[in-house]
């Protein structure tokens, strides 16, 4: 543990930002490095826990509860605060592929499993995690490590994502040989085009990709399985294939005026935005500069499309979403280790509220319809109010207020609403068996009906967290291995 008392000596802090008004002015990360000093105080906040429910990933009702992929926190923790950084490092990629990710862009429901969490802020684990990686790195310590011996057994990984990844560097580790294909221009997935760069600066993404490739892993772009490749062809070339495709068919908004111009999915606009970002010579055909936006969707993606739209200098953006504002501490439904859903100011929102004088979130708003100009170009979204009310069935449905109607203008909407599951592009270019654009292949097994086809990630049990994509992609490869070889030693 780090210091005995140190949970009640200092306060939580975590890695400072840089002045919103400044950094909506370029696309460069907006967080700060911690001083030593103060990340070793942040370390020795890390208690002397009979039980770590910090490292201990489970679902509760449906609710993350700490980490998926069993990181050692409380060791790395007390290394920390004892100035061991090498060995910090040591231990925090035993379990985790790529801490320079999830140190930046998950949610951390460690913190929220954090036992100091029970009375206290919670220790920063997110943020000693990054610091403990990127000095990894500026140290030097990470090199490539290529196996020293080939099994002769070929793997082919589709979709580079972090399940993906995490599925290529476990098999390349084992000895074999590994192929990873994705349908992008870019290696990466999401972390390449669907996280923004102020959140996930793409050279960072660009170094570990260089590194596996160093370590000798094969990548594959601009190649769609079940398009310009089959998947019967990838299992008469390979010994096995893991397909990590993710969940990226997005959910749709059915209602009149969806098709009116203007109107697009956030990915495509996320997508763009990077690729504008990367290639001088892109042309994004949607932009949000000079336009008033909104952004349909009270999520993640919904945030990053407002922090995106700040820095294409957007005349206005406002977000909305069907929930009601989040309580200020964890309502009796949510209690600890569950992740906690408390209000926060993210990053974007900080961001609006410095350029604009206001959070730009608008709470229980539902969209009736959407009217278009006479060249038919999106000009208003029309909402009303909702009231969120408890179903017989344990959920939930919405009821209008009436006379709470409400005219938007905008000449630029954006729907983050949410993802179905998996693309067509792999469901039905193949013969994988499915449910409800899901690939079934079970928990911990990852076999699918397909002989020497495993699947991982998002495609096989939904939209989820960039934790439980690298966990799912590390058992996967688990039981790769022991398919391909009888037994296996990853973990």
């Amino acid at each position: 543990m780090g210091k005995t008392t140190g949970f009640m000596e200092y306060d939580r802090k975590t890695a400072e930002e840089r002045d919103p008004r400044t950094r909506i002015g370029d696309w460069n990360e907006y967080q700060l490095p911690m001083a030593e000093a103060e990340l070793r105080k942040q370390g020795a906040r890390c208690m002397d826990c009979g039980t770590p429910f910090c490292h201990t990933g489970i679902l509760i009702d449906g609710k993350d509860s700490g980490c998926p992929l069993y990181n050692l926190i409380p060791e790395w923790n007390d290394l920390v605060y004892r100035g061991r950084w090498k060995e910090a490092l040591e231990r925090l990629l035993h379990t985790n592929n790529f801490p320079e990710f999830t140190g930046r862009v998950c949610p951390a429901p460690c913190e929220g499993a954090c036992t100091v969490a029970i009375n206290d802020p919670a220790v920063a684990i997110k943020s000693i995690e990054r610091e403990i990686i990127d000095r990894g790195f500026a140290e030097g310590w990470i090199v490539p490590e290529p196996p020293q011996t080939r099994t002769g057994k070929r793997v082919a990984i589709i979709g580079s994502g972090p399940a993906g990844l995490a599925a290529a560097d476990q098999l390349n580790r084992a000895g074999h040989t590994v192929s990873v294909y994705e349908r992008d221009d870019r290696i990466g997935g999401l972390l390449m085009y669907g996280i923004p760069n102020m959140k996930l600066e793409k050279s960072l993404v660009d170094r570990r990709v260089n590194l596996l490739r160093e370590e000798g892993i094969a990548f594959v772009t601009n190649t769609e399985i079940g398009n310009d490749i089959t998947m019967e062809q990838l299992q008469n070339d390979y010994d096995a294939v893991i397909v990590c495709t993710g969940a990226q068919k997005h959910r749709e908004l059915p209602i009149e005026g969806r098709k009116l111009d203007g109107i697009h999915l956030a990915m495509p606009y996320l997508t763009q935005s990077t690729k504008a970002l990367l290639d001088a010579n892109y042309e994004a055909n949607i932009n949000a500069t000079g336009k008033d936006v909104i952004v349909i969707g009270g999520g993640d993606t919904g945030a990053d499309c407002v922090a995106t739209a700040l820095r294409q200098r957007c005349n206005s953006v406002v977000q909305f979403g069907r929930h009601p504002r989040q309580p200020d501490e964890r309502s009796e439904d949510n209690p600890w280790p569950e992740y906690p859903f408390v209000f926060t100011l993210d990053y974007a929102y900080e961001e609006a509220t410095a350029q604009f004088g206001r959070d730009p979130r608008q709470y229980s708003i539902i969209t009736k319809r959407i009217v278009g100009d006479e060249n038919g170009h999106v000009k208003e979204l029309h909402t009303v109010e909702a009231e969120k009310i408890p179903a017989e069935n344990g959920g939930y449905t919405f009821r209008d207020i009436p006379g709470s109607e409400k005219v938007w203008p905008t000449q630029l909407v954006l729907l983050a609403i949410g993802f179905e599951g998996a693309e067509d592009s792999i469901l039905v270019g193949s013969d994988l068996e499915h449910k409800r654009r899901k690939v079934k292949a079970e928990y911990g097994q990852y076999t699918t009906n397909l002989e020497g086809v495993f699947a991982a990630g998002d495609v096989r049990r939904g939209q989820s967290l960039i934790v439980w994509a690298i966990h799912e992609g590390r058992e996967a490869a688990r039981e790769c291995d022991r398919y391909l070889m009888g037994t296996t030693r990853l973990p």
